[in-house]
């Protein structure tokens, strides 16, 4: 999978404010909703359901908020880089900064795995982070995360 299949450059908010865990899903439920043509109290009831199976927060200032909605036609990939990191109950007990929303279709199965697979493997590079951290406008996001999924690939 092509992380360029899912994600766009206006798919990406360099700046979101947030103070908190939830008001950050809340918020990345109403700038997906727009996109995914759903209601965005059923993005964050989903991701808020995903939230306590146990945290999507990976580690080292990251996290990958994921849901299924059965109305969706294929994946779609947010990102997220918050003005000022939150605490969100990560496994590190660390801020998050960094985010990675992924949904999918509930048929997604393996595809939506493999997708959770790939960006969780880009974000636990930690010269990648770096690099996303110090980057300001959404097209520079976008060239990062399509090159070091193309170069994880090869």
């Amino acid at each position: 999978m092509d992380i360029g299949e899912i994600i766009t450059p206006p798919q990406i908010r360099p700046a979101l404010k947030a103070s908190s865990k939830k008001q950050t899903l809340q918020e990345l439920a109403r700038f997906s909703a727009q996109w995914v043509e759903q209601d965005e109290r059923a993005i964050f009831d989903i991701l808020l359901e995903r939230e306590r199976l146990g945290t999507t927060g990976v580690g080292r200032g990251v996290a990958i908020p994921h849901g299924k909605l059965a109305a969706l036609d294929r994946l779609y990939g947010f990102f997220a880089r918050l003005e000022t990191p939150v605490p969100f109950d990560a496994i590190d007990e660390q801020p998050v900064d960094l985010i990675f929303l992924l949904l999918a279709p509930e048929s997604a199965g393996a595809d939506h795995l493999k997708a959770l697979a790939q960006v969780s493997r880009m974000l636990r590079d930690q010269a990648v982070c770096t690099k996303l951290r110090g980057t300001d406008s959404s097209e520079a996001i976008y060239a990062l995360l399509t090159e070091t999924a193309a170069s994880e690939a090869a």
